[in-house]
C-alpha cells in the first residue's frame, strides 16, 4: 500500500471511528428520557421517587436551583401555575419531571417540576365519572366511515339493542387503548381508521334526545378478546386463572390485575338475563315486558317473580335489588349491581365469561363474570352484553385523569 493510499484509509478509519462515537453518543442520549410522567409515592431529603404509569421507578434529585410549579388537572398553559416549594410536594401527587442533560452520569436531576394534588386529580376524576356517565355512550363498532367521521355502534342486548350513530369532526379526541392495557392512562392518540368493526368504543358529547346520536367530544377504542370458559387451576400467589375456552377448546391464562371489574351473578339473576337475551320470559326469571306479556300494565306485574318490588325492581334472594320498570331494568346496570368478587371467590370448575385484552396463550382480564352457566345458553347475545358492559360500567373511558 503506498504512502497516499495509507494516508486516505488512516483518514477514513479516523472519521469512522469518530461517526461511531457520535452515532453512540446520540444513542446514548435518546435512551436516556428527557422527562418523566407519574406518581410521586416517595419523599426523601432532597429526592423524589416517581413511579410513571408504565411501572418504572426512578430515584430524581431536586436541586435548590429547579422550578417547581402546580395546575389543575387538564391544565396546560404554565403561564398561571403557581410557584410553590419542595416541601409543598405531596406522595401521591402526578409530577412531570423535566430532567437535567447535563447531570452527572447516572443520575436524574431536575431542571422543573409541574405537579398536581392528589386531591385534585381525585376530584376530576369523580368528575369525569359523572360526565362520562350523563354524556357518554358505548358500544361494540359496526361500521367506520372515515371519509365521514362517523362511527355506527351497536349497544345493549336482547330487547334493549340499539344502534347509535357518532359522529366526529378534527377536533374530537380519539385515543385507542395500548395493546395489554387496559388503563385509560396508557391509550394513545389514533386516528379514526385505526377503528375497526368489532372494536369496544366509548364516546362523550352531545346526545340527541332519544340517545341514537352524539356529536362526540371524545373517544376512546380497542380491540378486545371474548372467552368463556370453565376454570381449570387458579393461582393466587401470581393472581393468573387458567380458563379453558369453549370456543378453541384451548388453555388461556387469565391475569387479574387491580383493575379488572370481578362480579357473580346471583342464580336468580343469571336465571332472569338468560331468558330476556333469548328473547323468552323464562319460568320464574322475571324478564318479560308489558308488550311481551299482554297489552295489560297489571297482568305484566302480576307476572314478575317474588321479591319483585311496585317499580319492577328484582331481588337476588339475598336483599340486593336489581333491574328496575316494568320491562325490567338495563342489563348493562344489572351486571354492574352484581356482587363484586375477589379471584380467591373463584373455583377450580365454575364457568366464567371475561372480556381481556387481546393474546391467544396469556391475556389480562378487564371483566370477569362468575355464576354465568344459563348465560352461555344464548353466547352471541351474551358476549355482546359483556362486551358493552365492559366498557361503560367503569374499566376504561370513565377513570380517566388527564
Amino acid at each position: 500500500m503506498n504512502s497516499k493510499m495509507k494516508i486516505r484509509f488512516s483518514r477514513m478509519l479516523a472519521y469512522g471511528t469518530v461517526t461511531v462515537a457520535l452515532l453512540a453518543a446520540v444513542l446514548a442520549g435518546a435512551q436516556a428520557p428527557s422527562r418523566i410522567v407519574g406518581t410521586i409515592t416517595a419523599i426523601s431529603g432532597s429526592a423524589l421517587t416517581v413511579k410513571t404509569d408504565q411501572g418504572q421507578v426512578h430515584q430524581v434529585q431536586i436541586p435548590s436551583t429547579a422550578a417547581l410549579r402546580r395546575i389543575a388537572p387538564g391544565q396546560r398553559d404554565l403561564t398561571t401555575a403557581e410557584t410553590i416549594q419542595f416541601s409543598d410536594l405531596a406522595v401521591g401527587d402526578r409530577a412531570l419531571v423535566k430532567l437535567d442533560p447535563n447531570a452527572p452520569a447516572g443520575t436524574e436531576e431536575a431542571l422543573q417540576i409541574v405537579a398536581v394534588k392528589q386531591e385534585d386529580v381525585a376530584q376530576k376524576q369523580q368528575k369525569d365519572r359523572e360526565d362520562w356517565q350523563r354524556r357518554g355512550v358505548g358500544g361494540l363498532v359496526k361500521s367506520v366511515d372515515a371519509g365521514t367521521g362517523t362511527i355506527v355502534l351497536t349497544t345493549g342486548a336482547g330487547a334493549t339493542a340499539k344502534t347509535i350513530t357518532v359522529h366526529t369532526t378534527r377536533t374530537t379526541m380519539l385515543k385507542r387503548y395500548a395493546p395489554a392495557s387496559v388503563r385509560f392512562d396508557d391509550a394513545q392518540p389514533a386516528p379514526i381508521d385505526a377503528i375497526h368493526a368489532g372494536d369496544q368504543l366509548r364516546a362523550r358529547g352531545q346526545k340527541n334526545p332519544d340517545g341514537t346520536e352524539i356529536a362526540a367530544e371524545e373517544v376512546v377504542s380497542g380491540s378486545f378478546r371474548n372467552i368463556s370458559g370453565t376454570i381449570t387451576s387458579l393461582d393466587a400467589a401470581s393472581s393468573t386463572l387458567v380458563v379453558k375456552d369453549l370456543i378453541t377448546k384451548k388453555q388461556v391464562t387469565i391475569h387479574i390485575t387491580a383493575e379488572a371489574q370481578m362480579r357473580r351473578l346471583p342464580d336468580r339473576m343469571a336465571t332472569m338475563l338468560a331468558a330476556r337475551l333469548k328473547g323468552t320470559t323464562g319460568a320464574g326469571s322475571g324478564s318479560g315486558n308489558a308488550q311481551s306479556q299482554g297489552s295489560n300494565p297489571a297482568q305484566a306485574q302480576a307476572q314478575w317473580t317474588p321479591g319483585a318490588s311496585r317499580s319492577g325492581a328484582q331481588s337476588d334472594g339475598n336483599g340486593r335489588s336489581f333491574g328496575g320498570g316494568q320491562g325490567g331494568g338495563d342489563p348493562q346496570q344489572m351486571l354492574s349491581r352484581a356482587p363484586a368478587i375477589q379471584l380467591a371467590d373463584l373455583k377450580k370448575g365454575e364457568a366464567v365469561m371475561l372480556v381481556s385484552t387481546e393474546g391467544t396463550a396469556e391475556v389480562t382480564a378487564i371483566t370477569l363474570l362468575a355464576g354465568v352457566e344459563p348465560l352461555l345458553e344464548a353466547p352471541a347475545a351474551s358476549q355482546n352484553l359483556l362486551s358493552n358492559w365492559s366498557m361503560s360500567g367503569g374499566a376504561g373511558a370513565a377513570e380517566a385523569a388527564q
